[in-house]
Order: structure tokens, then sequence, then C-alpha cells
């Protein structure tokens, strides 16, 4: 049956490769059960409802990308978004953490129609080769730089901003332990080499007093949804502030999708010539529903997690992963101090190997033309140093538009890209307004 369902022998995988593909790609990303709750608990939400909700949005939205496209990409509250919603929406303009959700709840049903009339895959579609390329490279030092830091190994630095962070930190050694005990195990081509680095750097972490086994019982029922469960304000739906936080819940979550659809499927093998994919469309109906499922439950905008890489660098290559992973969110409500056991340094030599992999597509970028080297550098570099994947893409794309135009090479861009040229200035022009 999972044959039949995943098609598992035309991509070239085994249930026991995708099941452990999952697990990791989960044991990457976990850390949202934290985070998303503590986050969005700044506004007011019940922090114990929220971690209810933030574990069944990502079993729901994971359960739509496995079934409906058959990608080994998981969906999740996306980071960035959840600050913009507590920090900006409520905190910073002073409304309710309710209008909030009735402004993602709305970006969902918008994302759903644009799907359906296919407008998100004509973007996706019109994006230039050069930026398709560099959106791998860009994703894979974003990730990298992820990694680092949740090993230690990277720090803010009030000086420099950033820094090499210090030996004496043992989470540094239990990420480096890790680093050098999966790549050896992935050079001598040993199945779950990311799994194992995992569990050892954890066992490690233990060791060292870094983490602590959970007291009394590991088993435990979810906490109640009720608190924050369809919880919408329509008084402000026809404001301004209401049409520019939608908006920019919109502008972030495609570029961040679209960024993390490209990223991962260029690594699985199924793109074509010009970057794209037969799954495109489903997998942004999967992302769409999801966002809308998760304001219903009570959370921020849903997006395609970037750590989904993770997992298809141990061999995840279909949806049996995304299901794997969506299995393990719904057995962390239930099981929650022993999943939250796993410290963010025993995930972190994943991610940066990870990076690794991701950065080989940077070879078919045409450095010798600058209309084509620049915006693909610029996609590159904005995305670490931004710490976006959706900026990374507004550079390249707003610099790829203007470099063209001006070195007369009007027809390399597409009536799409002009559209897109505008509603990114439109973007910049809303976000100056919110500013002031």
């Amino acid at each position: 049956m999972l044959e039949k369902i995943f098609k598992l022998k035309q991509n070239k995988t085994t249930v026991r490769t995708e099941l452990i593909a999952g697990l990791i790609t989960f044991l990457t990303m976990s850390y949202i059960l934290v985070v998303n709750p503590n986050i969005l608990g700044a506004t007011g939400m019940d922090r114990a409802a929220l971690f209810t909700a933030t574990a069944l949005a990502s079993v729901v939205a994971t359960l739509f990308m496995a079934f409906f496209s058959n990608l080994p990409i998981a969906q999740a509250p996306g980071m960035g978004l959840n600050s913009f919603f507590a920090f900006s929406v409520v905190i910073g303009l002073g409304y309710s953490w309710q209008m909030a959700l009735t402004a993602v709840f709305i970006e969902g049903v918008i994302f759903v129609l644009l799907t359906l009339f296919n407008v998100r895959e004509l973007i996706v579609r019109s994006i230039p080769n050069t930026i398709k390329n560099a959106i791998p490279v860009g994703i894979g030092l974003f990730i990298t730089f992820v990694g680092l830091q949740n090993g230690g190994l990277i720090v803010r630095d009030e000086n420099t901003m950033l820094a090499l962070g210090s030996m004496a930190d043992k989470h540094v050694w239990v990420a480096l332990l890790g680093l050098v005990l999966t790549a050896v195990l992935y050079y001598k081509r040993v199945h779950g080499a990311f799994l194992i680095g995992i569990v050892v750097a954890t066992l490690f972490a233990l060791a060292l007093g870094l983490v602590q086994v959970p007291e009394g019982s590991l088993v435990s029922l979810p906490p109640s949804l009720s608190p924050i469960f369809l919880k919408f304000d329509w008084s402000h739906i026809f404001t301004l502030d209401m049409l520019i936080v939608v908006f920019t819940f919109l502008f972030v979550n495609l570029f961040d999708t679209v960024g993390t659809l490209i990223g991962v499927a260029s690594k699985i093998g199924i793109t074509d010539k010009d970057g794209n994919f037969p799954q495109l469309k489903p997998a942004l109906l999967a992302d769409a529903l999801g966002t809308t499922v998760g304001a219903m439950l009570g959370t921020s905008t849903i997006i395609s997690y970037v750590e989904s890489a993770s997992g298809v660098a141990a061999g995840g290559r279909t949806g049996l992963t995304s299901f794997s992973t969506a299995t393990m969110f719904a057995l962390a409500l239930f099981f929650a101090p022993l999943f939250l056991m796993v410290p963010a340094s025993a995930t972190a030599p994943a991610l940066i190997i990870v990076g690794l992999f991701m950065i080989t597509s940077v070879v078919k970028i045409n450095f010798e033309d600058m209309t084509e080297a620049l915006p693909a550098f610029l996609t590159i570099v904005m995305m670490p140093f931004a710490f976006s994947i959706a900026q990374g893409i507004v550079f390249g794309m707003l610099s790829f538009v203007f470099l063209k135009a001006l070195s007369g090479q009007f027809k390399r861009i597409s009536i799409a890209m002009w559209v897109i040229f505008v509603l990114f200035i439109v973007k910049l022009v809303l976000d100056a307004m919110r500013v002031v």
C-alpha cells in the first residue's frame, strides 16, 4: 500500500530510509514546539494551548504535503512570521492577537485561491534560472548559519555583531563531536548517519550535564486548544493596517515557501532544466491549506521548512518522509519531555552538513555575465545576512530587472517578472508606511 501511495521504487527509496529521514527532519525542526509558544505567548495567548496548536498545525500541514505532492517537505509555523505576528502586529501596532489570527486566516484563503488559479505557480515559473540556481546556495548558507548558531560556534557580539563561540562552551564540543561523527559515517555510507550523529551528540550532552532526563512520566495528554481555537476578530478587516499585515504575511510566506520548494526539489533531483518540477502546484496548495488550518487552530503562518533538506540528505525522496515527520509531531503531543530533551547543539551538525550539500548548484551560475551574476550573488548572500530566504529572493529579482532593463535586455524580462517587480516596490512602500 505504501508503494502505491508514495511510489517508493520509482523514486529509488525504501520504507526504512523514508522513516529515518522523516525522524531526522523532525529532530532538526522540533525546536519550533518550544520556540513558537514562547514567541506567540508574548501576546497574551495561552502558551500551553499554543504548544498543542503548533504540533497539530505541523501534523496537518505536513500530511497535506505528504499526500498532495508526495514530497519530503515538512511544514510548521514559520520563524520570522511568528515574530512579526507577536512583536509587530500585536505588541507594535497594538492590535489583539485575535486580529492577527484573522489576518493569517485571510492570507491562507487568498493563497488557496491564488494557487487554484495558478497565480503562485506562474510566479515560481517566471523566476529566472540564475535566481533558481542561486536559491539552493543561499539556503545552504542560511541553514549553515543556523546550525553554527545552534551549536554555539557562532555567537552574537556587541562589537562585531557576530563572533566565534567560546571553546569553554560545552555545547560547542557537542556540536563538533556530532559534526565529525556524522561526516565520517556519511563518508562510510552508513545508513542513518544523521540520526546516529544526533543520538550520540545528545548522549554526550547528557553526560556533560547539558540536558537532563525528564522526571516523572514521559507520557501526558496534550493541553486543550479551547483558549485559542477559532478566535477571530473581524472588526478591523477593512482597515489599512489589516491590508499591510495581510500583504506582509502573503509576501514573506510566498517567497519563503518558493525558496524552500525550489531548493529542496533541486537536491532531490526532480527539477527540469528551468528549475521547475511537476509537484509544484499541489505543494503550493498544501502550504496554503496549512496556513488556513493553522490559523483556525490558533497559530501563525505555516511555511515549508528548510530543515526538510536534512531529511533529503538522509535519503528522503517521497511523501513518506513527510508522513514520518508528521507522525513524530503527533507523538510529540504525548511525549513532549522526551523529544524536547534533544538540545539544539545536537541537531546543529545535521544542518551544517546539509548546508554543504545545498551549495553545489553554484557551478550552474554564469559569473561571466554581470547581469546574471550580481542578482544571483545578492540572492545568495542576503539570505544568511538578512536572515530571510524571502529577502534574498527580493534582492535577487529586483536587481535582475534593474540590470536587464538598464542594459537594454528587455526581452529577458517577462511580463510576470515586471508584475512581481511592481509588487516588490509596493511592498517596500508599505514597509516604509508602517515605519512612519
